[in-house]
C-alpha cells in the first residue's frame, strides 16, 4: 500500500471538507448510524459478469452488463451469446465476423475467462455479495438512497442495471465510510465450517494476491425471515421501490401461479400486498405467517495488479461445462440451423 489506513482515511475526509457538499454530509451521516446499527457482514456467496478493457490502452474495467450471474459459465455463455449476436447483427465486414466467431468457437469448447477480441479485452470477473446485519437482522434501505421518479406499481416493469457501463476503479473515492469500507475488507476471507477447505484456501490466497477493493452500485433485494436466519428471494433490483414493486408482484401474481395457490393464500397475500402498495414506503411485508423485508445489497470485487479477479479454482469445481449454444455461422452470415 502507498498509504497506510490511517492517510487514507485522513485523504477522504480532506476531500469530504474540501467539497464542502451538504447531500455528501447528509450521506455520511446516514452511513455512520447504520455502522452503527448494523455493524455486522453478512456474506451471501459469489457473483459472475463480464468487464472489458480496451487492449491498446491497458487501462479503465468497464462491466457490460449486470454482475449477476451463478456461476462463472453463465457468465461465458452470456459473453458467448453477446459475440454470436454481435457477429450476426453488427457488421457486413466478413473479417470482423470471422474473428467474433473465433471467440465464439473458443467459449463453446473452454472455460475461458480472458479472451482479446477485436482490440478489447474481455474478462470473466468475480463479485462477493454481502448486506449489513445487526439485532433486528439485514439492513433495509436508507433514508437517503436514492428512489426512481416514477414510483408507480403496474405496467411493464424491466429497470436498467446500475452495472452496465460501471467502471471499475478502487481509487474511487465514494465517500469517506466506503473508503473506511473498503479498507476494512482488504483482509476479508471466508471463514467457518460452513464453508468447504477449497474455497477458504482459496478466499484467503485472494486477499494476498487481489488486495484492494472496488465497490459495485448498491442494489436492493428480498429476504424472507426463516429461523433465525433470513433468505434472499428474487432479483436485484436498482432502488428500494423496483425491489418493492417486484414483492408485490411475486405475491399478485409470479408466486400463485408459479406454486398453484389455493383461494384461499390467493386472498391472503393479495391483501397483505394491497396494504403494503397503500403504504407507500415500507420495508417489511407480513403475509400469514410469512415475514419480508426489503434489503439493502452490496457488492464488492477484488483487485490485484492486472486488475479486478477472475473465477477461482473453487468457483469452477462444480460448474458445468461449456457447450455449443448457437447454430453454425458463416464468416457471411449465413446461419446453418442443421449444424
Amino acid at each position: 500500500m502507498k498509504e497506510d489506513w490511517k492517510q487514507q482515511i485522513d485523504r477522504l475526509h480532506a476531500d469530504l471538507v474540501r467539497r464542502d457538499d451538504p447531500v455528501a454530509w447528509v450521506n455520511e451521516a446516514d452511513a455512520v448510524q447504520a455502522s452503527c446499527r448494523y455493524p455486522h457482514i453478512a456474506v451471501r456467496g459469489a457473483l459472475f459478469g463480464i468487464a472489458t478493457q480496451d487492449s491498446a490502452s491497458g487501462t479503465g474495467w468497464r462491466l457490460q452488463g449486470p454482475m449477476a450471474d451463478g456461476s462463472p459459465q453463465q457468465a461465458r455463455d452470456g459473453l458467448n451469446s453477446k459475440l454470436w449476436f454481435r457477429a450476426l447483427e453488427d457488421t457486413d465486414d466478413p473479417a470482423v465476423r470471422r474473428e467474433l466467431l473465433k471467440a465464439v468457437a473458443v467459449l463453446e469448447r473452454e472455460r475461458a475467462d480472458e479472451l482479446e477480441v477485436l482490440g478489447v479485452r474481455y474478462r470473466v470477473v468475480r463479485a462477493d455479495e454481502f448486506a449489513r446485519s445487526g439485532e433486528d437482522g439485514l439492513e433495509p434501505p436508507r433514508p437517503t438512497d436514492p428512489e426512481p421518479a416514477d414510483r408507480s406499481w403496474t405496467g411493464r416493469h424491466d429497470p436498467p442495471s446500475r452495472d452496465t457501463g460501471h467502471v471499475l476503479d478502487p481509487g474511487r473515492a465514494d465517500g469517506l465510510m466506503a473508503g473506511a469500507l473498503k479498507l476494512g475488507l482488504r483482509a476479508f476471507a471466508y471463514a467457518g465450517a460452513r464453508y468447504p477447505a477449497d474455497v477458504r484456501r482459496d478466499s484467503e490466497r485472494a486477499a494476498a494476491t487481489h488486495p484492494d477493493i472496488a465497490l459495485l452500485p448498491v442494489g436492493f433485494g428480498i429476504a424472507e425471515r426463516v429461523g433465525k436466519g433470513w433468505r434472499p428471494c428474487g432479483s436485484l433490483m436498482p432502488t428500494p421501490h423496483d425491489a418493492r414493486r417486484l414483492l408485490h408482484n411475486a405475491l399478485t401474481d409470479i408466486w400463485p401461479r408459479l406454486y398453484e395457490l389455493g383461494a384461499a393464500e390467493r386472498a391472503r397475500y393479495a391483501r397483505a400486498a394491497e396494504r403494503f402498495q397503500a403504504a407507500g414506503r415500507d420495508n417489511e411485508l407480513r403475509a400469514g405467517d410469512r415475514l419480508f423485508r426489503i434489503c439493502r445489497i452490496e457488492r464488492l470485487v477484488r483487485w490485484g495488479p492486472d486488475g479486478p479477479e477472475p473465477p477461482r479454482p473453487s468457483d469452477q469445481a462444480h460448474d458445468y461445462a461449456p457447450m455449443k449454444i448457437h447454430p453454425t455461422m458463416d464468416e457471411d452470415g449465413t446461419v446453418h440451423h442443421d449444424r
